[in-house]
């Protein structure tokens, strides 16, 4: 699992989890609601922030139906189709650009999910970092060899997939970048439930394609940022808002700007406390080793040249003379001079015999 360097992050094993801060369509087709979302997104501390590029009219038939959450959120109004919703949420080419310019100024990543091949060409244009392609998109083979080729990486996300799918979207990408790939591991339904979260398919990720691995949570808990990061994640994904009551199908699921904040905040305290895997004695730890561990210390007077046994010491604090162990050889040593009782042995006051 090799490194991957999106402009000035670094993404990998034992590294910061790489935060995504996905805009998605929150900003409802306004160029203001965006700029303020990187406003947000750089502000809460997230290393990008991702929109979504499509051409209604490549992505979609004009009659094709809404989908559950599509209906629960934008209603059902015949007016009000899938196609036309989405049409309202297309980013032009002039909002990418002044997007773009103002993520540059602000110093944060912009990145960007592509439905289709014109629109990944629009993003080459524009020169970005890297890519994300979309669950919908994890077994469209013909979109996900346009993007490898690009040579630039990906950050995949898998949910509504099996195995073997995601074998073939990793099969597909690996022959043009073999090791610049993020497989996200998802659950396609918005929101969904903490029991559909699993997680330790990030583990099979990591066993099976030796790659990097991540989540993209649609879920509403602050658990899965913890979990996550806990098994190894290197990037992980949250849609935002600016305001969960805004009219859209994404903003119900969407953290607020607090709770972006407060995700963010979760995850790098959970990677410090992660640590690394040497055991060792912490330097916090020093202070109380010496009053909290035990020594062996006199029972009794102890005359000079007197020889030691067990009937004569004791175990008790504090931890600043021989360690209890030595207990099983203490009838190897005789007093080099007269101890007190209630004294920590110490290796200076003793001199071994056998």
């Amino acid at each position: 699992m090799k490194t991957i360097k999106i402009g000035n992050k670094n993404i990998g094993t034992g590294l910061p989890v790489f935060f995504i801060a996905e805009a998605g369509v929150n900003h409802n087709g306004s160029l203001k609601i965006a700029l303020k979302m990187v406003d947000v997104a750089k502000k809460a501390g997230a290393d990008a922030i991702k929109f979504q590029t499509f051409k209604t009219n490549n992505l979609i038939l004009p009659n094709a139906p809404k989908s559950k959450y599509h209906i629960e959120t934008t209603g059902n109004d015949k007016k009000q189709t899938w196609f036309n919703l989405l049409k309202t949420q297309e980013l032009s080419y002039q909002m990418h650009r002044k997007i773009i310019e103002y993520c540059k100024k602000k110093k944060i990543i912009f990145l960007s999910t592509p439905y289709d091949e014109e629109s990944v060409d629009m993003l080459e244009k524009f020169r970005v970092k890297a890519y994300k392609v979309a669950s919908t998109d994890n077994n469209n083979i013909p979109l996900l060899s346009y993007i490898a080729k690009k040579g630039k990486p990906m950050f995949i996300s898998t949910a509504m997939a099996n195995i073997r799918e995601v074998q073939e979207a990793v099969r597909c990408v690996k022959k043009y970048i073999p090791s610049k790939f993020v497989l996200m591991q998802c659950t396609g339904n918005y929101p969904s439930k903490n029991l559909d979260s699993n997680l330790k398919v990030m583990l099979t990720y990591k066993k099976q394609f030796k790659c990097l691995y991540g989540y993209s949570d649609h879920t509403l808990d602050f658990i899965n940022p913890i979990a996550a990061t806990a098994l190894g994640a290197s990037v992980y994904e949250k849609h935002f808002t600016l305001d969960k009551k805004l009219d859209g199908p994404d903003h119900r699921m969407s953290l607020l700007p607090t709770e972006l904040e407060k995700t963010i905040e979760i995850i790098k305290k959970t990677k410090i406390a992660l640590g690394n895997e040497k055991k060792q004695v912490l330097d916090s730890e020093k202070h109380n080793r010496l009053r909290l561990k035990k020594s062996l210390v006199t029972k009794s007077f102890i005359k000079k040249g007197e020889k030691l046994n067990r009937n004569k010491v004791a175990i008790k604090r504090p931890g600043t003379g021989l360690p209890p162990k030595e207990i099983f050889n203490i009838i190897n040593y005789v007093a080099l001079k007269d101890i007190h009782a209630n004294s920590v042995l110490k290796q200076k006051m003793l001199k071994r015999i056998k």
